[in-house]
């Protein structure tokens, strides 16, 4: 019996709905007082553009298997506003509607603007308490700060919530440098930062953009290697220390 294309496509859709979900990942978006308006929609749009990409498509598509993706911003304590809830990333049309929520999300009004990394962690760990039954847990937190409100990430990170899930970092470089282990380079201070206090879990990485400008590209390269998995090789800014 001769099998038609539209039974392919029906056998492929049927396979793709049964295939299991790999990876929930949680993207958190920096929106504190720190982002101007200009950074904020080179962040917003670079996080799009990155989604789109075709080294990130073929990540997504490439291995059978659906990937899940939730997304938020953050500053203060309180401020933390849902983007997009979890989306299932089965499709190309998938991934274009996320990307479009994303790009298109009006910055979220705040009680305050300061920077609350730890609370940030502690809502991603509220989204991943639900998410829909993926393998491996990420959450992809991006900023150009150290957190000056609310409970400390290195604590954070440590609770039981986060047992089987990694934390990787954006760092964005620029010229407020954390006076910290006596770093003292704009260039470099941010990212050393986070890879003591805040990433977490097994191939924990911290990918640093120059600047907003350099976002799209540092999150593309980001979102390409947490959707490969355990990265092949070296990890780029160490593993979790402290």
């Amino acid at each position: 019996m001769r099998i038609t294309l539209a039974v392919l496509m029906g056998l492929g859709s049927a396979q793709a709905a049964q295939a299991g979900c790999r990876l929930a990942l949680v993207l958190a978006l920096d929106v504190s007082a720190s982002v101007d308006a200009e950074e904020y929609r080179l962040q917003q749009q670079g996080t799009a553009a990155a989604l789109m990409s075709e080294p990130v498509q073929r990540a997504l598509f490439g291995f059978g298997d659906t990937v899940a993706i939730a997304a938020f911003d953050w500053s203060g304590p309180l401020d933390q506003t849902l983007i997009a809830d979890w989306q299932i990333i089965d499709s190309p049309a998938a991934l274009d509607a996320l990307a479009a929520t994303i790009a298109g999300h009006p910055r979220s009004p705040a009680v305050s603007r300061r920077t609350a990394t730890g609370s940030a962690l502690l809502y991603a760990a509220d989204l991943l308490a639900r998410q829909p039954g993926c393998d491996r847990k990420v959450v992809d937190i991006a900023t150009d700060g150290t957190f000056n409100a609310g409970p400390a990430p290195e604590m954070v990170r440590h609770l039981p919530v986060f047992l089987d899930t990694t934390i990787n970092a954006l760092a964005v470089a620029g010229s407020r440098v954390p006076d910290w282990r006596d770093v003292k380079e704009a260039e470099s201070a941010l990212q050393v930062y986070l890879t003591y206090r805040v990433i977490h879990g097994p191939g924990a990485f911290v990918e640093r953009a120059a600047d907003y400008r350099d976002f799209e590209r540092a999150m593309g390269r980001k979102l390409e290697r947490e959707l490969q998995g355990i990265m092949i090789g070296a990890v780029e800014g160490g593993g979790e220390s402290g």
